[in-house]
């Protein structure tokens, strides 16, 4: 999975869906303004961490996916997912 190597091995277990709720949760914390600095900082280090973490997984889900095409025969192909 790419960059994954300086991702702490409890986020490195964590499924996408549990990563992304606690970016989420972090996301809203530092908006509301309403906790220290030094919370906030370490706050943002693992939201940073989350997102990196949440990315490779998109990323490994995105090449997994194999597009099934058809053509004016009926035959079909298998080509790679090129998603944005």
């Amino acid at each position: 999975m790419g960059s994954d190597k300086s991702i702490p091995p409890e986020i490195k277990k964590m499924n996408f869906e549990a990563a992304l709720k606690e970016l989420e949760e972090i996301v809203r914390t530092l908006e509301g303004g309403e906790c220290d600095l030094d919370h906030a900082i370490a706050a943002y280090s693992r939201g940073a961490l989350l997102k990196r973490h949440c990315e490779d997984k998109l990323k490994d889900a995105k090449s997994r996916i194999d597009k099934v095409m058809i053509d004016g025969n009926g035959n079909k192909s298998i080509a790679p997912f090129e998603g944005k």
